[in-house]
């Protein structure tokens, strides 16, 4: 790709037509590396840098670019003098049903690359959950969501535009969050296969629930504000499903 070509990537419609997506910082570039030793695929990825980071050590093509350049293929307003540019996943047939032993997170209408980002990051920490994106989510290879996920968007497993009404057609128990559900630390909590998630503001509508008769949960607390934040919720129901 030219670097006007990447600089486009910075937008949703030339991520999806270029197929690929930016990561940028040593941090990110490292997990990457890490994620190509064992995902052939990423290989493919390709690296930019300043006189800065010219002595990095990669698998990975590298370009020499000046830091005006730089500055010009970044997010970030202050760069680090590495990127990568890296393909996106190719499209499953199976994306939405999980592999054995895993159980799946369906996200409808994430807003907030900050949300996501952390939600990612969680389920790459416990390891065996699948992310399901709405169609009118956030992007998971927004350069925010990237950042925020600190690496987890390579080790989780995502499936984006998964109509809601979709669902029951692949799992056969769902599971969300209600105020007025059944406690969280129950046995049957963890015998669902799919656990469902709100948007940030306006949560899942309520005929749907009804229709793929999701079963609901509250996560019971003792302060006296109405709810939790949405990473926050995913997080604390992640940990349920794996403790012990």
């Amino acid at each position: 790709m030219n670097l006007n070509d990447i600089r486009k990537l910075h937008q949703k419609k030339y991520r999806q037509a270029f197929g690929h997506y930016l990561v940028e910082g040593e941090h990110l570039v490292l997990e990457l590396q890490k994620a190509a030793s064992s995902q052939p695929a990423l290989e493919a990825a390709e690296l930019y840098v300043t006189d800065a980071c010219a002595h990095w050590q990669s698998p990975f093509r590298t370009h020499l670019v000046s830091e005006r350049q730089m500055a010009q293929l970044a997010d970030t307003r202050t760069p680090q003098g590495i990127l990568a540019v890296v393909p996106m996943p190719t499209p499953d047939p199976g994306r939405v049903s999980p592999a054995p032993g895993e159980k799946a997170i369906y996200l409808y209408e994430v807003q907030d690359p900050g949300n996501l980002g952390t939600i990612l990051r969680t389920l790459a920490w416990f390891g065996g959950f699948r992310c399901l994106l709405s169609p009118g989510s956030v992007d998971p290879y927004n350069p925010k969501v990237v950042r925020a996920s600190m690496g987890a968007l390579f080790h989780v497993p995502i499936a984006t535009d998964v109509a809601l009404a979709e669902l029951g057609n692949h799992y056969a128990r769902i599971a969300c969050l209600d105020l007025n559900g059944s406690a969280l630390t129950s046995t049957a909590f963890r015998q669902h296969d799919c656990y469902l998630f709100g948007n940030e503001a306006r949560g899942v509508p309520r005929e749907a629930l009804d229709q793929l008769k999701a079963a609901p949960y509250t996560i019971q607390g003792r302060g006296d504000i109405e709810s939790l934040n949405l990473a926050t919720s995913v997080n604390i129901c992640a940990y349920e499903l794996v403790r012990g």
